[in-house]
């Protein structure tokens, strides 16, 4: 448990993002169109200091079939809150997590964090052809 402050904060797992929560929706793409979701109100907690870690996630895909449902993201989203986990691997757990439930042809998931300690810090991860 980080100490911070002669604060101890109990973190939750990586356990507790649930992606039970996840839904998706029948879509035809019959023009490659591409899908662009964002938020400013993603938060997990860094397990080193315990402090917040604040950003906005971009959602961006290519879908072949299917498409996420909204309201279930943003619940997704929402299950990381009280996570210990660090800022690049919120970002690579986002991408798998989306990437195995809607198997696009494309995805990008881009998080950029709220400066701390006077960093900025922007993670991407992406994977498949764009330009299909």
């Amino acid at each position: 448990m980080p100490k911070a402050e002669g604060r101890v904060f109990k973190l939750e797992s990586e356990d507790a993002i649930n992606t039970a929560l996840l839904e998706t929706i029948h879509f035809d793409n019959t023009v490659g169109e591409v899908i662009k979701c964002e938020t400013n109100e993603f938060s997990a907690v860094c397990p080193f200091s315990g402090l917040p870690d604040i950003g906005r996630v971009v959602v961006e895909y290519i879908p072949n079939d299917k498409i996420v449902e909204l309201k279930s993201l943003k619940y997704y989203f929402t299950s990381f809150r009280n996570v210990g986990i660090y800022q690049e691997k919120a970002t690579q757990r986002i991408f798998e997590d989306l990437f195995h439930l809607l198997n696009p042809k494309w995805m990008k998931i881009t998080v950029v964090y709220n400066t701390r300690g006077g960093i900025d810090v922007t993670t991407t991860v992406e994977r498949g052809e764009r330009n299909r």
